[in-house]
């Protein structure tokens, strides 16, 4: 039976690549020298962390009177920027864990990313507990084990101790999946440095792929290992910013004890990890010359989710301000008119705009196939993202239950520094994983575009 060509769905590969072009394709940015926007770039997130790792030095070395904390505002910047960078790593599971369970294809190509997204994303968000510690050389003391100080024990009821378990076990998982995910490519990179001069590129990817030979039994074995793996992590994208929403939902404080605060954190980190995903991706697609496999449709469904996520967004931004008005608490009324209205009221009406507003613009079509316009739409979701967490924590805080607690806040240099070093640290891991490690997963590219082979071949 023949089929016209209009009624195939189009191939999440551009063109017909063959197998030994897509392994090409994906492995030629770890050989080849780094481009001159590389080099931009890598030059720039190294200043941003060089800049980072001086502002926390002479925190830690001084105090945290440093930061522009009061007696009113206790929590700013630096819990600001935990949630914010929790946030990011949501994506990273969302893609490979419940997409993966779901069989979507579209995930294929930028799977690899958006996991090594996830791993530098958590490793910015843990550096905060432990700088706003003020002693992080006692940072173990949080870790329950058995130790010799007598009775001094972690306190289980304390949220801090919440986040330290949700990020260790969201780390570890998130980890794990992501170098299982990589050994096939491994072995593949280990036949491939075949020549005299890649010898411990040879020795190093065999240490790495684990003696894989590519035999039935190991790949239904690594198949069964994906879908546990996939099992196990995807609690973990509900639980893990639920959890880090109960440090503000236990509160007393007016604009944080609410029901409504797992769901829209929940929804909000997926949103903001879908922004930078999109950032990314928009990036590194033409820098390393990967538009044929992280492609236009690609983008658009990342868009999609990124509209529907911002819907719900949007949606609880209107939840909160039914809720303070119809619940008849005073301090909650006030709390969010003084948001609204106040001296982060700016602060306010960015976030609503970035993230409930602009978003709505994807609904386009043409705007979800623009790269310069979803470039864009991304960073301001970032930007959003970013302001939500700070309007939540300072606008909730610098207002007491008493006018005379009253205080306002300002950043120092110190807090913008270490904000901008955290930049640093992720954007230079990020562009060392894609000179070092293949960042699109060949394997599973290949499956894709096998099977979209065959199916040409079958309608043909």
């Amino acid at each position: 039976m023949i089929a016209d060509a209009h009624l195939l769905r189009p191939s999440w590969v551009e063109g017909k690549p063959t197998l030994r072009q897509i392994t090409d394709d994906v492995s030629r940015p770890l050989t080849a020298r780094p481009t001159l926007g590389w080099w931009a770039c890598f030059a720039v997130a190294s200043l941003a962390l060089a800049w980072g790792a001086a502002s926390a030095t002479y925190e830690v070395a001084t105090g945290i009177g440093t930061w522009g904390l009061n007696k009113t505002v206790g929590w700013a910047f630096d819990i600001t920027n935990f949630v914010f960078w929790i946030g990011i790593g949501h994506a990273g599971t969302l893609i490979s864990a419940i997409l993966l369970l779901f069989r979507q294809k579209w995930r294929t190509s930028i799977s690899r990313s958006a996991e090594a997204m996830t791993i530098f994303a958590v490793m910015c968000a843990g550096l905060f507990p432990l700088l706003h510690m003020g002693r992080p050389w006692f940072g173990f003391w949080i870790f329950p084990y058995p130790n010799t100080r007598g009775p001094l024990w972690v306190n289980f009821r304390s949220p801090l101790v919440w986040d330290v378990v949700a990020i260790s076990t969201y780390f570890t998982i998130s980890f794990v999946f992501w170098f299982v995910g990589m050994i096939p490519d491994f072995a593949t990179l280990r036949d491939r440095a075949a020549g005299r001069g890649d010898r411990w590129r040879r020795k190093v990817f065999g240490l790495l792929s684990f003696g894989w030979d590519g035999s039935w039994r190991t790949w239904s074995r690594y198949e069964m290992l994906s879908l546990i793996l996939a099992g196990l992590a995807t609690p973990l994208v509900l639980s893990v910013h639920s959890i880090v929403s109960m440090d503000f939902a236990t509160g007393l404080v007016p604009g944080w004890h609410t029901t409504l605060f797992p769901p829209y954190f929940v929804a909000g980190a997926i949103f903001s990890g879908f922004g930078m995903v999109l950032t990314l991706l928009i990036l590194t697609r033409k820098v390393m010359g990967l538009e044929r496999y992280i492609t236009i449709r690609h983008l658009d469904a990342m868009a999609k989710i990124t509209l529907l996520t911002g819907s719900m967004v949007g949606f609880a931004y209107l939840t909160e301000l039914f809720l303070a008005w119809f619940g008849g608490n005073p301090f909650e009324r006030a709390a969010f008119w003084n948001r609204a209205t106040g001296p982060f009221a700016w602060a306010y009406w960015t976030m609503v705009t970035c993230n409930a507003i602009l978003p709505q613009l994807l609904w386009s079509r043409r705007v979800r196939t623009s790269v310069p316009i979803l470039f864009v739409l991304s960073l301001l979701v970032n930007v959003g993202m970013w302001f939500e967490r700070f309007v939540i924590i300072v606008t909730s805080l610098h207002r007491d239950f008493l006018p005379s607690s009253w205080w306002f806040y300002k950043p120092t240099i110190i807090e913008v520094g270490i904000l901008v070093g955290s930049f640093g640290l992720f954007f230079t891991c990020f562009l060392l994983f894609i000179r070092a490690l293949p960042m699109v997963a060949m394997w599973e590219v290949k499956g894709v575009a096998a099977a979209a082979a065959h199916a040409g071949e079958a309608h043909a």
